[in-house]
């Protein structure tokens, strides 16, 4: 493994902890089945990606299990190979600066949803608070290339939804910290059950656009502690 030392030693050891102990949620939540899924995180001041390794079971995960890219994915530190989706997660930190975190999952509603190719429409207050709309399709990719990158990109840049579907393959959530994509993992597949659940029982009306408007505006500036 490739020494990190000085400040940006001490940043990639602290990032490489915070990422390590985020996988717990997707675990806690079933979002993820055996090794499937990732949480990865950028470094701040740095060039670099902190990701999960490929194919390394949840409950082996630490922080010294993590692996070190560079925003092409090339492996810059660490014992194991990067995860499969590692290209994807570079190509959305090189071209969304806001983004310091992605996740990746196969949680079983939203992937549902992935596998018709539909969006999870709007009906929910849940959903205007977190996603400001419906949670987008995006193209189908294939894995192991920044194809899945250039899709999530393409459907999320001018969207509010920190969320899309790719097509027959999963959700993808981004967030401005690593903390937050797990938590947009988290309500994606929250909405996406009781959405599901809810079109069993006939059709669905979407919420007006502009009570969307009022309540995201309302749970992204107002919602919380501040």
């Amino acid at each position: 493994m490739t020494a990190m030392t000085g400040r940006i030693g001490e940043t990639v050891d602290r990032v490489r902890a915070e990422v390590a102990a985020l996988h717990s949620h997707l675990t806690r939540w079933g979002l993820v089945t055996w090794t499937a899924g990732n949480v990865s995180a950028r470094v701040p001041g740095a060039d670099l990606l902190v990701i999960k390794p490929s194919g390394v079971a949840y409950d082996e995960l630490t922080a010294a299990t993590m692996v070190v890219c560079d925003l092409d994915g090339t492996l810059v530190a660490g014992d194991h190979a990067p995860s499969s989706d590692t290209a994807a997660h570079a190509y959305v930190y090189r071209h969304m600066d806001h983004v310091g975190g992605v996740v990746h999952t196969h949680s079983p509603y939203a992937t549902a949803w992935a596998a018709r190719g539909e969006p999870v429409p709007c009906a929910l207050t849940a959903m205007a608070d977190e996603f400001g709309g419906d949670i987008p399709v995006g193209p189908f990719a294939l894995i192991g290339s920044d194809a899945i990158g250039r899709g999530i990109v393409q459907t999320l840049s001018g969207h509010r939804s920190p969320a899309v579907l790719m097509r027959q393959h999963g959700p993808f959530t981004i967030g401005t910290t690593a903390k937050d994509a797990v938590k947009a993992a988290v309500m994606c597949e929250d909405v996406s059950r009781t959405l599901h659940l809810a079109t069993q029982l006939g059709p669905v009306a979407r919420l007006d656009p502009a009570d969307v408007d009022r309540l995201y505006e309302r749970y992204q500036n107002v919602y919380g502690q501040r």
